[in-house]
C-alpha cells in the first residue's frame, strides 16, 4: 500500500482528531471505506454519542507536514513498505508514524533494552555491555531516549544501529540535553520516531503510550533495572501483549532498582546476564523472519461493523498521570550525591564508576574514601566497591 498526497492528509486529519486513537482510526477506516469519508461522517457521528469532534482543518494538517519535512521528517503510514513490519503487527499500532534518519532500520531485526532513569553504575555497565554485544550480532537496539539506562544502550549501538522513540513531537526532545543524542543517533544511520504531533510537549502519561511502540519495534524487551510500578515494566506488559520475549536482568535484593526485575524473572521473564542468552531466544525468530508482520487488511470486513471506543489508548487505568518532574527529577550536582546514587549493593569498579559519575578516579577515589569512612561503602576484590544499606 501507498498513500498519495490527498489520502496521507486525510490520514493525518483523521488521527489527530479529538478522542481517535490507533483502534478506533482502523475501525473508521473498515466502516466507512477511507479517512476521507470518515472524516465526513466524524461530527455527526460524535454529535449523537453527545461529544461532537471537529476534525482539523487541512491547512492544520498541511501545516503540520510542513513543519515536519522543515526537520527531515516524513510521515510513514501503516501498511507502507518504509512502516515497521514488527509494530505493524500490533492491533494499538500508530496509523502514522513520523520517522527521521534511514528507515530501512526500522525493518531489520531490533531488540528493545530499557531500564531506570536512576540507573546504577552496575546497571549502566550491564547495559552497556548487552546493546554493544547484541548489535555487534546484527541486533538493532530501540530504546526511549531517557537518562539513565535508555541513553546508554543508544551510546552503546551507536555503531551497530539503533532506534529511539520520542514521547513527544520531534521538534520537543526529551530531555532536552539529549537533543545530541538524537543527533548522533541520526548522524550514525539510525532514526528516531514519533507518534505525537510536531510541537507536542511530552506529558507524564504520555510515556506509556510512546512504551508500546518500543516493545512492538523489537522482537523482545530487556529490562535492565526497574523498580516496582516504573515505566519500563509497563514496556515489559506490552511486550508480553504483543506476544514478544520479555529478559529480565536480575540484582540485588537489597537494591529498590531490582525489585521490578526479579519479580519479572518470577513470574516467567527470561533471565538474562549476558547477549548470549538474548540471542538463544530471538535467533528463531529472525530465522523465521518473524518480523515480517501480515501485511495490512483495511477492508476487513470483520470490522466494519465494530464498536467505535473513542481514546482507547487513554493510560490513566495503567498509570497514574504525574508531572514530568517527578519522572525526572534532578540530577545531583554534588560528587558524593551522585556516586551515592550510582552505587548499589552490587560491587562496581572504581573506573565504571568514575566513567558512570563524568568524574576523573582521583576525584571518585577521594570521595569513596569519606564514604568508606562514614561506613557507607564495602570494598571488595580488584577494587570493586558496593553500598552498604
Amino acid at each position: 500500500m501507498q498513500l498519495n498526497d490527498a489520502q496521507r492528509l486525510d490520514w493525518l486529519r483523521l488521527i489527530r482528531s479529538e478522542g481517535i486513537g490507533p483502534r478506533t482510526f482502523r475501525t473508521l477506516i473498515n466502516r466507512f471505506g477511507g479517512a476521507g469519508a470518515a472524516l465526513e461522517a466524524l461530527p455527526s457521528l460524535t454529535g449523537r454519542a453527545g461529544r461532537r469532534v471537529m476534525p482539523p482543518t487541512r491547512a492544520e494538517a498541511q501545516a503540520e507536514l510542513a513543519a515536519a519535512a522543515r526537520i527531515g521528517a516524513r510521515l510513514v503510514a501503516l501498511g507502507e513498505a518504509d512502516y515497521p513490519k514488527l509494530l505493524q503487527a500490533a492491533d494499538s499500532a500508530p496509523p502514522l508514524l513520523a520517522v527521521r534518519g534511514d528507515p530501512t532500520i526500522l525493518n531489520r531485526p531490533a531488540v528493545a533494552i530499557v531500564g531506570s532513569r536512576n540507573a546504577s553504575a552496575a546497571g549502566l555497565s550491564v547495559t552497556e555491555r548487552l546493546a554493544r554485544d547484541l548489535g555487534a550480532a546484527g541486533l538493532v537496539v530501540v530504546s526511549g531516549l531517557a537518562r539513565g539506562i535508555d541513553a546508554r544502550a543508544h551510546k552503546a549501538a551507536l555503531v551497530s544501529g539503533t532506534v529511539a522513540v520520542l514521547a513527544g513531537g520531534h521538534d520537543r526532545i526529551y530531555p532536552a540535553n539529549h537533543a545530541a543524542l538524537v543527533e548522533s543517533i541520526l548522524e550514525a544511520g539510525g532514526a528516531v520516531v514519533a507518534e505525537m504531533p510536531m510541537g507536542w510537549e511530552p506529558r507524564g502519561r504520555d510515556f506509556p503510550r510512546r512504551n508500546r511502540i518500543i516493545s512492538g519495534l523489537g522482537l523482545g524487551t530487556v529490562v535492565v533495572e526497574a523498580a516496582r510500578r516504573s515505566g519500563s515494566l509497563i514496556t515489559a506488559r506490552f511486550a508480553l501483549e504483543q506476544g514478544r520475549e520479555v529478559f529480565a536482568v536480575p540484582g540485588s535484593p537489597l537494591d529498590p532498582r531490582a525489585e521490578g526485575t526479579n519479580d519479572l524473572i518470577r513470574q516467567g521473564a527470561t533471565l538474562v546476564a549476558d547477549a548470549a542468552h538474548v540471542l538463544e531466544a530471538v535467533a528463531p525468530l529472525v530465522e523465521r523472519e518473524a518480523y515480517g508482520a501480515e501485511p495490512l487488511a483495511l477492508d476487513r470486513p470483520d470490522l466494519a461493523d465494530a464498536p467505535i471506543f473513542w481514546d482507547e489508548l487513554d493510560v490513566d487505568g495503567i498509570v497514574l498521570p504525574m508531572p514530568l518532574e517527578s519522572l525526572d527529577p534532578p540530577e545531583p550536582t554534588d560528587d558524593r550525591a551522585r556516586l551515592i546514587g550510582l552505587l548499589s549493593p552490587t560491587p562496581i569498579g572504581t573506573d565504571d564508576l568514575a566513567r558512570a559519575a563524568g568524574l576523573s578516579v582521583r576525584v571518585v577515589q577521594t570521595t569513596l574514601l569519606e564514604l568508606e569512612l562514614d561506613g557507607r561503602i564495602e570494598r571488595h576484590g580488584s577494587g570493586a566497591v558496593s553500598l552498604v544499606g
